[in-house]
């Protein structure tokens, strides 16, 4: 992002004086300050956008990394040398999952101040901005209940109501999807916000003030929406907001996806990105690349492979088995480190020196680390024998450098993989071909990270990973959700989404067993459903009809859109 695009910093004070004036008219005619064509809410709306996508440092860490970055199963800790196991996110942390909680929930009070602004008879008041206020707040709510799951929402910052009753996810998606109907008729045919300082522009960071992708954004959204609810318990809308969905423009090939170009200039106090934790802390709070990532793409022949990831550093690795404190599983975590090598089709030789294995690894391989290993197995896991992230995901954030890879708001892959899928399941309203709909999501997908239209054409061509003309049903939904868990790298909360709704890649969702080589957790190796709430949440008395309706307030407690 341009720095005129946070003028919003500079112009916080206004918050102040908005929010307490009665009499707006008197700061239009105050020389000493705004002109009344130079004050819009576009001023607000980068501040309410990129908070959503990209928080302050504290809240990335914790609600991003630590878990749903983890749970999504596309990066790893726990190799020799970090600060944790990779049981980290797994086990209950009231710190942790406080954090998480209060940042999302917390959200909700930036999405209300802006919309305040803009709703009719708000002092900014911009009907087209409001439409955008609405299509934010479906965001939000998506990710919000899909994380924890019932949460207040009709009573939400509603004026008078201090403690608003906890909804349950069938009628936050209903409200949801209302809300996102609203707002498409109120956009209608316009193109732009206003004229002149009324022209969001730039100071949109998700669409450069284009309504009429706005529009096809908040009609994509509906679309996962309905597809993520369809089937479960009680479901009485998806089917009739799949089919509506199918019936107006979505992303596609002509609009692109939906991204937030992260800032490279303002502080991570106020905007994170993964460089900034990549690089403050030194090799102890890396992380790794997960095995049913790399393994997928490198088996595969996917393109996208040294897009998301840089080859292991290699090199001469020993393990021993210290006679002072023998370890009892000591063969059987050499042969599992030497297990993912092979499962990475990696070129390297073994040998034995007294009592001494030795594996030399060759470098530029790329080898993913598995996922959910323990703290005794901790020290098996050398750290260059395992990829990590690409530059364009963990670039350091300075002045001087080009963005990096953005925060992904929607994508138009998503968009054709869901219509590939209602027209598998023959939904109403579905129409085209199925595998034509895949194809082209795979291209959209791998024009995100800058690969070709040839390598794409080449791996759809030649790759049974996208070919859905043959097969069972399943055995094609087992097709199109890996390439949404793909498309969804660097996106945590919808790739574990995804893992929970449709089951795949199955061997993140079969959780784990073996003690000896990996972390149960608080959930018992069970595959996590949701996070906890955090502390705050007991302070409304409403809270406590949470329980009997959703199940335990426990990680493992699987959500509506899920059973």
């Amino acid at each position: 992002m341009k720095k005129m695009k946070f003028m919003v910093f500079g112009l916080l004070s206004m918050v102040t004086i908005l929010s307490c004036t009665k009499n707006f008219d008197e700061i239009n005619t105050d020389q000493n300050g705004f002109l009344s064509t130079e004050v819009s809410a576009k001023f607000f709306l980068t501040d309410t956008q990129y908070k959503l996508y990209s928080p302050d440092r504290f809240p990335y860490w914790r609600a991003h990394l630590i878990h749903t970055d983890r749970f999504a199963g596309h990066f790893t800790f726990g190799f020799n040398g970090c600060w944790w196991s990779d049981e980290l996110g797994y086990t209950y942390n009231g710190g942790y999952t406080d954090a998480a909680y209060g940042w999302l929930a917390g959200y909700l009070g930036n999405i209300k101040g802006f919309t305040d602004f803009v709703k009719e008879g708000g002092e900014l008041e911009n009907e087209y901005m409001y439409a955008m206020a609405l299509i934010i707040k479906g965001l939000y709510y998506q990710m919000y209940t899909e994380t924890f799951g019932m949460v207040p929402y009709t009573e939400a910052g509603v004026e008078g109501i201090l403690t608003p009753k906890y909804d349950d996810q069938k009628t936050i998606y209903k409200g949801v999807i209302a809300e996102l109907d609203e707002a498409m008729a109120i956009i209608g045919s316009a193109e732009r916000t206003g004229l002149g300082v009324d022209d969001a522009g730039e100071n949109d960071v998700y669409c450069g003030g284009d309504l009429q992708k706005w529009k096809r954004l908040a009609n994509t959204l509906k679309l996962r929406i309905g597809m993520r609810a369809l089937g479960a318990p009680g479901d009485d809308f998806a089917a009739s907001a799949i089919s509506e969905a199918l019936g107006a423009p979505l992303l596609d090939d002509t609009t692109g996806s939906v991204v937030m170009n992260k800032d490279f200039v303002i502080s991570q106090w106020a905007a994170a990105a993964y460089g900034d934790v990549w690089h403050n802390f030194g090799t102890g709070s890396d992380w790794t690349v997960s095995s049913a990532l790399v393994n997928m793409l490198q088996d595969n022949n996917d393109p996208r492979l040294a897009a998301y990831v840089k080859p292991a550093k290699g090199g001469i690795f020993k393990f021993v088995d210290n006679p002072e404190t023998p370890d009892a599983n000591y063969q059987e975590r050499v042969d599992f480190i030497i297990g993912a090598l092979d499962d990475a089709g990696a070129d390297y030789t073994t040998s034995m020196s007294g009592d001494t294995t030795i594996v030399e690894l060759a470098t530029g391989q790329y080898v993913g680390q598995p996922s959910r290993i323990n703290g005794d197995t901790y020290s098996y896991v050398r750290y260059d024998l395992f990829s990590t992230p690409s530059d364009a995901v963990i670039q350091p954030k300075t002045s001087s450098q080009v963005d990096g890879y953005p925060e992904i708001i929607l994508t138009s892959a998503e968009a054709y993989f869901l219509q590939a899928e209602a027209v598998l399941k023959g939904l109403q309203g579905a129409t085209g071909d199925a595998q034509d709909l895949f194809a082209k999501g795979i291209k959209e997908a791998m024009t995100l990270w800058g690969i070709s239209g040839g390598d794409a054409d080449t791996y759809i061509a030649n790759e049974a990973a996208a070919d859905i003309t043959v097969g069972t049903l399943d055995e094609k939904l087992e097709k199109i959700a890996h390439q949404r868990w793909l498309v969804s790298y660097t996106d945590g909360f919808e790739a574990w989404a995804v893992v929970r709704d449709t089951g795949y890649p199955s061997e993140l969702a079969a959780g784990v067993s073996n003690q000896t080589i990996f972390a149960l957790g608080t959930l018992n190796g069970d595959y996590p459903q949701r996070l906890r709430y955090g502390s705050g949440a007991q302070d409304n008395p409403n809270f406590s009809a949470v329980a009997p309706a959703q199940g335990e307030d426990m990680q493992g407690t699987t959500l509506w859109f899920a059973q």
